[in-house]
């Protein structure tokens, strides 16, 4: 897959930030990144996940994985208070519902900010890799988000084309990826449960 910046800019030797939710979701994203000439290096800013425990799996799942493709990782804070916080309210919502928006937009808005502070001009997001989630509301928070930061730009890339997501298929095989079923919430946890259940 062939990869094309937004303005035009150079991919070969590009600096770009990547959010990452896991492992699995992150394995083709950084491998086309790199095949690309490319130089990602990894935010891990996931305060939805929960419980704690699910939360480190899959952080160390994604640090090993990077660890082997030799590719920088970031972590912010683990605050999932603040994250109940921010979804207080919508808590029923649906898969792609208001609670993802607000959650996608404050995932990129940190993102944003760590690129800011470091010398990013491009951001992106594994999230984009999800068929579960909807590329709208994704670009429409990594788009708000990156309008706080002058000189920041969210990169709009559909993660799930190109045969990405096919390849996200083998990596996961290939490597042995722990593989969650669920996106990491309480209560899209708790929306797992009830479909298998049924």
């Amino acid at each position: 897959m062939k990869l094309v910046l937004p303005d035009g800019a150079d991919v070969c030797g590009a600096r770009v930030l990547l959010h990452a939710c896991c492992a699995p979701c992150s394995s083709s994203v950084v491998e086309c990144m790199l095949q690309n000439g490319m130089q990602p290096a990894v935010y891990f800013c996931n305060p939805n996940i929960f419980p704690l425990e699910e939360y480190e799996i899959r952080k160390e799942e994604l640090k090993r994985f990077l660890s082997e493709s030799h590719v920088p990782y970031f972590e912010d804070k683990y605050d999932h208070a603040a994250w109940l916080e921010c979804v207080n309210g919508l808590e029923d919502e649906p898969e792609r519902g208001a609670r993802c928006q607000k959650c996608f937009y404050l995932r990129m808005k940190r993102t944003a900010a760590y690129a800011s502070r470091n010398g990013f001009k491009f951001f992106t997001t594994t999230l984009s890799s999800s068929r579960w989630k909807s590329h709208d509301q994704i670009v429409e928070a990594g788009n708000m988000a990156a309008a706080l930061y002058p000189g920041v730009i969210f990169w709009t890339q559909n993660w799930r084309k190109g045969g990405l997501q096919q390849r996200r298929a083998e990596l996961l095989r290939e490597k042995n990826f722990y593989n969650q079923l669920y996106c990491g919430c309480e209560f899209s946890l708790k929306a797992m449960e009830n479909r298998v259940k049924k």
